[in-house]
Formats: structure tokens, C-alpha cells, sequence
């Protein structure tokens, strides 16, 4: 455990993904993190324990990193029932080998975990946080969360909303949206 300056803090944090036969035709394996191990040394796919088929892997070992800046989206994983921690996972970039997953990170704030599903890119699976890592963040989140009030927004005078993001609007003969006069007419547009 680490904290430097008092405005992040980080610890190691194994993942252990879980390797069982597919139940359809499609997919021979289903992957899933089954679970995080705080203070855990460096790994690449150790294996842990094996059920028949199924395999435990000790995938690998990412740091856990905590920003004062970030005490919100840590107080909704704290939140949840059970509390959770996130990992984001992405396809291996060696296609076709033993592993078809990587761990790219752990992450304890849900607006993080938010961000990484809507690219499309990573997989994030929720686990449930081991109990040293609730006191941990716990503890982090009391000492650096501040409450910040709403403030409405408030939108400018309709006089001074008369330029758009670009500038203020190119002076026109007449009105830009108007109906043009028909082909060939000697009149001027309306």
C-alpha cells in the first residue's frame, strides 16, 4: 500500500478469471472474473485450482489506484450490495492464443467502470470487493471526500445569445430562411 502526498493511494490487486466449457455450440469457453486478491504478487495466468474442466487462473496482477478527485464514484461502489470493484478486460492481442483475454485494469470508482462499457472496446465485470479493500477505500473516501453543492447553470440574456459557437452571424441582405423566388422570376426572394 502506497500513498503519495496524501492525493492518491494504490495497491496490487490480483485477478482471478475463471475458464469452464461453453454451454452452447458457439462458444467452446466462457471467461469470467470470479474474484480480485488484494496484496497479491506479480502472475501471467497461474493456474489456481481445476474442477473437471473448469480452471481457475490467476491472470494477472494490476494496481488498484485511488485520486482524491475521484471520492463520488467510490462511494457508489461502496454503495452497491455487495460493494464492488470493476475490472476492465480486452481482447488479447495475440489472436489465437492460450488466453483470449487481458487485464487492463481495476478500477473502484463506478463512473470509471461506466466510461470503459460505453466505448464498446473492454469488458467490465462487477466482483465483490474483499473485506481489507471496503476498509481501505473506505477510510481513503473519509478523509478526501467534500460534498459539492448543485449550481444550476444559468443561461445568458436572449440579447447576449445572438452569436452561435462560430461568431457572431454574417450580415444578410435579407432573411436566410425565407422562401427563394421561382426559377426565371425577376422578383427578389421573400
Amino acid at each position: 500500500m502506497r500513498e503519495a502526498a496524501e492525493k492518491t493511494a494504490e495497491i496490487p490487486v490480483g485477478v482471478v478469471i475463471r475458464r469452464q466449457p461453453g454451454v452452447t455450440r458457439w462458444a467452446r469457453w466462457v471467461w469470467r472474473v470470479v474474484g480480485v486478491l488484494p496484496g497479491a504478487p506479480p502472475a501471467q495466468w497461474r493456474e489456481l485450482r481445476r474442477e473437471g474442466e473448469a480452471v481457475e487462473y490467476h491472470a494477472a496482477t494490476v494496481s488498484l489506484e485511488l485520486h482524491r478527485t475521484e471520492t463520488e464514484g467510490y462511494k457508489v461502489a461502496l454503495s452497491n450490495e455487495p460493494p464492488c470493484l470493476y475490472v476492465i478486460l480486452r481482447p488479447a492481442a495475440e489472436a489465437g492464443g492460450p488466453e483470449p483475454l487481458e487485464v487492463f485494469a481495476v478500477t473502484a470508482s463506478a463512473y470509471d467502470a461506466e466510461l470503459y462499457l460505453e466505448s464498446g472496446e473492454e469488458i467490465v465485470e462487477a466482483v465483490p470487493m474483499p473485506p481489507a479493500v471496503i476498509a481501505w477505500l473506505s477510510d481513503f473516501v473519509a478523509r478526501h471526500h467534500k460534498e459539492r453543492d448543485f449550481v444550476k447553470r444559468k443561461r445568458a440574456p436572449a440579447a447576449a445569445r445572438e452569436t452561435c459557437d462560430t461568431g457572431p452571424r454574417a450580415p444578410q441582405a435579407g432573411d436566410v430562411y425565407a422562401r427563394p423566388a421561382p426559377p426565371g422570376s425577376k422578383r427578389k426572394p421573400q
